[in-house]
């Protein structure tokens, strides 16, 4: 079922934008995620207060979604049930705790942890994505994965429009603040000469986390969706990725409602994630490269 009229339909667009901009504007001005949630001491008090943000992030639009259905939009207890699995997923996904905490201590604890906490994730959302697979109705291919109807043009001029942002954003105070994420284990420098190696081992670990990513928000909340509300699927899932960076500086916040539209069109068409894979990659570790760049410029002058 396409449900084409959905997606375009005016008033669904702008609820959905209206409702991505207060959720944005009430986040920057309480601090919720980043003063709020972050400094709660319980990792199941964290769980339950990003659940409440991810569903006011997702159920909320597809209320949108059947309200401006026009009676298209099919539902069943399966759906209501894989709308609220799904925030509860990624919330766990953002709560839970490396077991090495449990096991390692002192400066190279502290690193390990660092690079195994996204592979640590990704393997818990994998393991949850491969039994909601096993449980639904047959698809082609493991949400998306796959690298059928892939042409490369387009992707290579995404990434080469997004050069001229990324170099203006590694200008600014707050991009800075926040990139390279490299800077979170510069705390070992001291006690290695092979910090380049263990840098790469690093930003490898941080690209596996734009894996989950991708198999999450444009593989199971596109094609686990599309079969009940065709792709109008794409916008809840666009507000909840925007709601995943609410940590973020508030251009990238903003800017990734309207990126995972169109990674979001571009899964739903090619039914691939693949290329939107490659295109966030390239994104992220050219942000990496400009918050180096734009940190040691800073250090010249």
């Amino acid at each position: 079922m396409e449900c084409r009229a959905v997606i375009t339909d005016r008033k669904l667009w702008l609820c959905c934008c209206i409702w991505t901009g207060i959720l944005i504007a009430a986040n920057y001005q309480y601090g919720i995620e980043q003063t709020r949630i972050k400094a709660m001491d319980s990792r199941f008090y964290q769980f339950l207060a990003l659940f409440g943000v991810y569903c006011c992030a997702f159920v909320v639009p597809y209320c949108f979604v059947i309200i401006f259905g026009r009676g298209q939009v099919r539902t069943s207890p399966v759906f209501w049930w894989l709308v609220w699995a799904a925030p509860a997923l990624f919330a766990l996904k953002v709560s839970i705790i490396n077991p090495l905490h449990f096991f390692v201590t002192g400066v190279w604890g502290d690193y390990w942890i660092a690079v195994t906490t996204l592979p640590f994730k990704f393997l818990a959302v994998t393991m949850f994505l491969v039994i909601l697979y096993r449980m639904l109705p047959a698809q082609s291919g493991f949400w998306g994965v796959t690298l059928r109807n892939i042409q490369w043009g387009p992707y290579l001029m995404m990434l080469a429009g997004m050069i001229p942002l990324i170099v203006f954003a590694s200008t600014q105070a707050d991009f800075l603040s926040a990139y390279p994420r490299l800077k979170q284990i510069t705390f070992i420098t001291s006690y290695t000469d092979y910090f380049p190696v263990l840098g790469l081992l690093y930003e490898v670990s941080y690209g596996i986390d734009f894996v989950t990513i991708e198999l999450f928000f444009r593989g199971f909340l596109i094609f686990a969706f599309a079969r009940y509300v065709g792709i109008a699927a794409i916008w809840p899932m666009a507000v909840f990725y925007c709601s995943i960076h609410f940590g973020k500086p508030v251009l990238e916040c903003i800017s990734s409602f309207f990126g995972g539209l169109v990674l979001g069109i571009i899964a739903y068409r090619t039914r691939s994630i693949i290329g939107g894979l490659a295109v966030h990659l390239g994104i992220a570790w050219m942000m990496e490269l400009g918050g180096y760049l734009g940190n040691n410029l800073l250090r010249v002058i």
